[in-house]
């Protein structure tokens, strides 16, 4: 999800976090720097906006149902934190590359993130998304079905780490795909249960990982920032997983943790 700060679809915050003002006068390269030292010398907010706008109007076109999903959670007055549109076909890419007949998603919000990972499952495939707020997911529940995927998907709500614990007591499992995108400070809580309901060669993706670079500071009193910052400390020691994470650079700096389980 994007950090509470962001603004929503279409629309573009200020400048990510130590990046100059996009209003304000643009570097002028050095009269001898070349083409491409001349570039690197005007990176900022206004250009990373523009890629990233770039980006998404040539791989990935408008679409209906998943734009009106984020028209109506707005609407219905949640936050607007949902991934972006790059993200979510991010997203969608790493699913498909696993060919999933069962992800885990742990945060539903409005369903947009649900949406982009239901569309990677296998013929016949499910998924089941954890939410916390009822009016959440009565929310996500309208836009499954607005989008034809309220057949594949299964919204349970109430606390994840309390229905995680249930799954893995009554056998569910084993999910090819586990999204995280929750309660920061519960994420090394989330992970170990997400690997208990994963099988060997899953991946496992979180949100969120980097917190405009705030989990550089390890002083930080911030409970998300501390929850991510054992979290990415837990993906590098786990035995069982092989991970990086991917900074992500839209509206504000942040990252996604990519984890393969290891047999």
């Amino acid at each position: 999800m994007r950090l509470a700060t962001e603004v929503g679809p279409g629309r573009r915050a200020g400048a990510p976090l130590g990046m100059p003002d996009p209003g304000g006068p643009e570097e002028v390269p050095a009269a001898d720097a070349g083409p491409e030292e001349g570039m690197a010398d005007r990176i900022d907010a206004g250009l990373l906006e523009r890629v990233d706008r770039y980006v998404e109007e040539l791989l990935v076109p408008a679409d209906a149902a998943l734009d009106e999903g984020l028209r109506e959670a707005a609407a219905a007055g949640l936050p607007d934190i949902a991934v972006s549109p790059n993200q979510g076909k991010l997203l969608h890419l790493l699913a498909r590359l696993v060919r999933p007949t069962r992800i885990l998603e742990v945060g539903t919000l409005g369903g947009y993130s649900t949406a982009w990972l239901a569309r990677a499952l296998e013929p016949g495939g499910r998924l089941v998304t954890l939410e916390l707020e009822p009016h959440h997911a009565a929310v996500a529940r309208r836009n499954l079905a607005r989008a034809g995927l309220d057949g594949r998907v299964e919204v349970r709500v109430g606390p994840a780490v309390a229905t995680l614990r249930a799954m893995a007591a009554a056998g569910e499992g084993p999910f090819d795909v586990v999204f995280i995108d929750a309660d920061k400070q519960t994420y090394p809580e989330y992970l170990d249960l997400a690997l208990a309901l994963s099988r060997p060669g899953a991946v496992i993706l979180a949100d969120n990982v980097i917190r405009g670079g705030r989990v550089l500071d390890a002083s930080s009193r911030d409970p998300q920032v501390q929850g991510v910052r054992r979290f990415n400390a837990r993906l590098a020691a786990h035995p069982r997983l092989d991970s990086i994470i991917l900074p992500i650079l839209r509206d504000q700096l942040d990252g996604v943790s990519i984890s393969l389980v290891r047999a």
